[in-house]
């Protein structure tokens, strides 16, 4: 019998921490990765209840404000941590450790959401104990495996030391935001800088030091699993909207076209989502990934986001909200709009070409979106105008099924010649 072959070890101990072949066959997301994302679903669902509570009364400037300053820190965190894994993961025991702290990271910030939220919605300071010191514990894990690839990889340690002391600098600056509590209109607007100048510290550190030899398949997977995590949101908010319809009117026809509708819009996202070639692009266009990477900021929070809508509608059908169905209805549609946009644009980037259709299609389901509107503010229930927004990513299907995968098609061939 031959024996079997691996070039992984079987044993974890502690083993030099070089940069990985962004060219390796068959390279998937590890368990531990997906043991990492499960914490994640806890964050969301931390930001999305708050920022649903705050809705539901009324409140949107602090809803908005908190989503924004929560679901930020969370993605930044995961995002940095992705591309580093992708580049860098040896699966040894101190990689194993540093993911665990991380996860511990966010299980804090997941915790300091509600007093991030309430103190915004008093208006007076902002509490961000907890979330920036959960922010801190994941980046100082990052830090720590910035040196070791410093230590361990000549080849890439001026990008590693340059990453290394950027991060470890915005973290001083998020600490020191902590204990000054200035009031919250400055408090937010300092919140906003260091979010903008953490931004900077990738292209900075690549263009200093040198590109990290991140694997593109690899990394189109990972953030099509957190897309994946955030549509768990919108599953979660279908679930609450059904019981609310269930629980005032019992099984009824509302009850069906809730689930219907929610159902079919999670499963309508996450198709469009998927026809986006990011990896076979990345192969191509490493340059692109920046923009890539950063547009899916505004994509991973409208997911949640609209998840986060579809709780208000819950409380909406049970007729506990402080807002009309219309407004109720508008916490789901715009963030579904947003999505739909930043799925286009980060298509158009991607490809490198403007595309008619894309315009036409995203068209398309604006119409279907705003018709939901109109039909609840003529007198339609919420229940069905939910029915209505799930099929504007149906839009977007047929066009891509029909005729826009020939266009992609055509685009990609392009490309790689």
């Amino acid at each position: 019998m031959r024996a079997v072959t691996n070039d992984a070890p079987l044993h974890h101990r502690a083993r030099r921490m070089r940069g990985r072949d962004p060219r390796q066959a068959h390279r998937a997301a590890t368990p531990l990765e997906l043991l990492y994302d499960l914490t994640f679903v806890v964050a969301f669902s931390q930001a999305g209840t708050q920022a649903a509570h705050l809705l539901e009364l009324g409140h949107f400037g602090a809803a908005i404000a908190g989503f924004a300053l929560g679901t930020f820190g969370v993605t930044w965190a995961w995002i940095n941590y992705s591309w580093l894994a992708s580049a860098f993961d040896n699966d040894d025991i101190v990689f194993r450790i540093a993911t665990f702290v991380q996860m511990v990271g966010v299980i804090i910030l997941a915790l300091g959401m509600p007093p991030l939220f309430h103190s915004i919605d008093e208006g007076h300071h902002l509490d961000n104990v907890l979330t920036v010191t959960g922010y801190v514990v994941m980046r100082i894990a990052g830090i720590g495996l910035w040196l070791r690839v410093a230590r361990h990889d000549p080849q890439h340690r001026r990008t590693a030391l340059t990453y290394a002391a950027l991060v470890g600098l915005m973290q001083i600056g998020w600490i020191v935001l902590i204990f000054v509590d200035p009031p919250l209109v400055v408090a937010i607007a300092l919140f906003v800088a260091l979010g903008v100048a953490e931004m900077l510290v990738p292209l900075v550190a690549e263009r200093r030091g040198g590109t990290t030899p991140w694997h593109p398949h690899h990394i189109a997977e990972r953030y099509g699993l957190l897309a994946i995590i955030t549509l768990g949101e919108v599953v979660l908010g279908t679930v609450l909207s059904v019981s609310a319809v269930v629980e005032e009117e019992g099984w009824s026809l509302a009850a069906g076209v809730v689930a219907f509708g929610g159902t079919a819009l999670a499963f309508g996202m996450w198709w469009i989502y998927f026809t986006l070639p990011s990896a076979e692009v990345l192969a191509e266009r490493r340059g692109r990934s920046f923009p890539w990477g950063y547009l899916h900021l505004a994509l991973f929070a409208a997911l949640a986001a609209t998840g986060a809508g579809l709780h208000v509608a819950a409380v909406a059908i049970r007729r506990d909200a402080h807002i009309d169905d219309v407004t109720a209805l508008l916490t789901i549609v715009i963030p579904v709009g947003v999505f739909i946009l930043a799925l286009f644009t980060i298509y158009s980037v991607l490809l490198g070409r403007f595309a008619p259709l894309s315009v036409l299609l995203f068209a398309g389901s604006a119409v279907v979106l705003i018709a939901a509107v109109i039909a609840v503010a003529a007198g339609a229930s919420l229940s069905l105008g939910i029915g209505v927004v799930a099929l504007a990513p149906v839009v977007v299907i047929v066009g891509y099924e029909t005729v826009g995968h020939r266009h992609q098609a055509a685009a990609l061939a392009e490309l790689r010649a």
